[in-house]
């Protein structure tokens, strides 16, 4: 098994970051000398995902999560891509070796999203605010997670009872998910 070294997963990032060349063809010739580093194939899925190949992407992070199976952002990515995928099963089957890592913030991620998939949007809104919070290591996560803490808040005041009104029906998680991301791709 060899791995990327640093100065090639350092030519990529700076690629994917610039946007100032094929990235995508660029990973996948890092993949073809190195078929066994699952960064690669987790930066791969990342860029299909936000290019819109969905197939693909899955393919992509779930060979990430196979080759590193402790890799936990490519686990909590794609688990992830398989919410908004209108996958909420197997999202907590992706998720569930996360559930041993206690205060770390992808785990209070994956609580907040679970609660989402059971309608809890206040509690999805908190849980994620404080995933967030302890978040230092990726922002552009804690960015897609501010996206769908402001999905929850506008779903909680569209649900909230006025004089004027009566309640309406609440979206379902995976609807409003699904809304959420035709809005905007995802930064993974």
């Amino acid at each position: 098994m060899t791995i990327c070294d640093d100065e090639a997963m350092g030519g990529l990032l700076g690629v994917m970051r610039s946007g100032a060349g094929d990235a995508l063809a660029l990973a996948d010739q890092l993949i073809a000398d190195h078929p066994d580093d699952a960064r690669l194939h987790f930066l791969r899925g990342s860029m299909l995902a936000g290019a819109g190949r969905s197939i693909e992407a899955h393919a992509a992070l779930s060979q990430a999560v196979a080759l590193a199976p402790d890799f936990a952002l490519a686990r909590f990515q794609l688990g992830f891509f398989e919410l908004t995928s209108g996958e909420a099963d197997a999202a907590r089957d992706t998720w569930a070796p996360l559930r041993d890592r206690p205060g770390h913030y992808l785990t209070t991620f994956v609580d907040g999203l679970t609660h989402l998939i059971h309608d809890r949007f206040a509690e999805a809104a908190d849980t994620l605010r404080a995933g967030i919070a302890a978040n230092e290591d990726n922002p552009p996560l804690n960015t897609d997670m501010q996206l769908i803490v402001t999905r929850c808040e506008e779903a909680l005041r569209a649900t909230a009872p006025t004089p004027a009104t009566a309640p309406r029906e609440e979206a379902s998680a995976t609807s409003f998910l699904l809304g959420q991301l035709g809005d905007r791709g995802t930064t993974h």
